[in-house]
């Protein structure tokens, strides 16, 4: 029901408490779960103090019942307990204080709690956040490791000196938090952000030793879960032992069974690696063994050839090839000569056979007149000189008369 107030008629700070206490008041019983934070039993009083809170919301609000309700159930409720308690609403006006007067308190059983978290992880999963695609793959050799861990707990003890027993150089940047109860959660969330902060932090582990399921509860809580999904740096998870498996494991880019195992697969191991080096040093000098001997028997092969052997022997081949070359050229060229001045021969025989000369050695001569014309008629001549040419030399001649 709205009320009618104004500026200048406001309503006094005790009525709206005791208004808001009657609004309370209508609500009845309502059944509430949270986690127990504090518990205060003080020997002799009748009244029991708690503190529910509800870790996804980070809400608490405070419960008081008879003392003979908690005894009921005093054995099995503890702080950090899950519970889920029949409480009525009530409203302290002078304080305008809320808190919830229980009647009755069960505490939440671990089948319940396994359901609830079956369920939350299907959720999460739906969303991605498991995926193998989204692990990131750890450095070889990191600088500097995140730790988050109990303090002094033996979990930090296993993983640094284990790290430490690997690659003694190692350097860790080391997060004590709560790793149980109501502050677990925002502990390890805050510690993993401060960590992924730091540029020189290449991976971060979140360790803690075994216990119960009660006990790795924060590690499976969806803050967390989200907190690491959002890291930019390689979480690895090494929650209790082999058989415990917290959502945080699924969500981490590794999970490691121990934190003893998480220090083996994070820092690697001097002596292994140097191990390594001398095998693939031996290996390499074998390869270039192998190589040099290979080498040596294909020039050994090459230098047993006969062309290595006798070099002088390919001269003498081509020497012979050549002599032959010139002795038949030698003969083809004779050949072509004989050949020539046979023709040649022949040739001059027929020119002498056919020339004048040969006809004037048979006793021939030719006339011829002053002007060296050749005269081959009587008609061609008159009273005059003619020059006669005889086989041995030549004449002068005189026409006396023509026929």
């Amino acid at each position: 029901m709205g009320l009618n107030t104004s500026a200048e008629a406001p309503l006094p700070v005790g009525q709206v408490s005791r208004l808001i206490g009657g609004w309370i008041e209508r609500l009845g019983q309502v059944w509430v779960e949270g986690q127990i934070t504090q518990l205060s039993r003080r020997p002799g009083a009748g009244v029991v103090f708690l503190t529910l809170r509800d870790p996804s919301h980070d809400i608490s609000v405070s419960v008081t019942c008879f003392r003979q309700v908690y005894d009921e159930v005093a054995d099995a409720v503890t702080e950090g307990s899950r519970v889920v308690l029949l409480a009525k609403p009530e409203w302290y006006a002078p304080r305008g204080q809320l808190s919830l007067r229980a009647t009755e308190i069960r505490p939440v059983g671990i089948g319940e709690l396994l359901a609830r978290l079956e369920r939350l992880k299907r959720a999460l999963a739906a969303e991605g956040l498991f995926a193998l695609d989204r692990k990131k793959p750890l450095p070889f050799l990191p600088q500097r490791i995140g730790l988050v861990v109990g303090r002094a707990s033996a979990a930090e003890r296993d993983v640094l000196e284990n790290a430490r027993r690997r690659w003694p150089a190692v350097r860790f940047e080391v997060r004590n938090v709560a790793v149980q109860g109501v502050h677990a959660v925002p502990q390890v969330v805050q510690a993993v952000r401060e960590l992924d902060a730091l540029d020189d932090v290449d991976v971060i582990i979140v360790a803690r030793g075994g216990g119960s399921v009660e006990d790795l509860l924060p590690f499976s809580d969806e803050k967390l879960v989200r907190a690491v999904a959002e890291a930019r740096t390689p979480v690895v998870s090494a929650i209790g032992h082999e058989p415990d498996s917290p959502l945080l494991d699924l969500v981490a880019d590794l999970r490691a069974s121990t934190p003893t195992d998480a220090a083996k697969k994070v820092v690697p191991d001097v002596g292994e690696e140097l191990e390594r080096v001398r095998q693939l040093r031996d290996r390499a000098l074998r390869s270039v063994r192998g190589l040099l001997d290979r080498e040596e028997r294909g020039l050994a092969h090459a230098l047993a050839r006969p062309v290595f052997v006798h070099p002088q022997r390919m001269v003498e081949t081509r020497e012979d090839e050549l002599e032959a070359l010139l002795a038949r050229s030698r003969r083809t060229l004779g050949h072509l000569l004989d050949r020539a001045d046979s023709e040649l021969a022949h040739t001059l025989a027929r020119v002498v056979a056919l020339s004048p000369a040969a006809t004037l050695e048979r006793g021939y001569a030719v006339l011829q007149r002053s002007d060296g014309h050749v005269v081959r008629s009587p008609d061609e001549v008159g009273d005059e000189v003619l020059r006669a040419r005889v086989a041995e030399g030549e004449f002068t001649v005189r026409v006396d008369s023509l026929p």
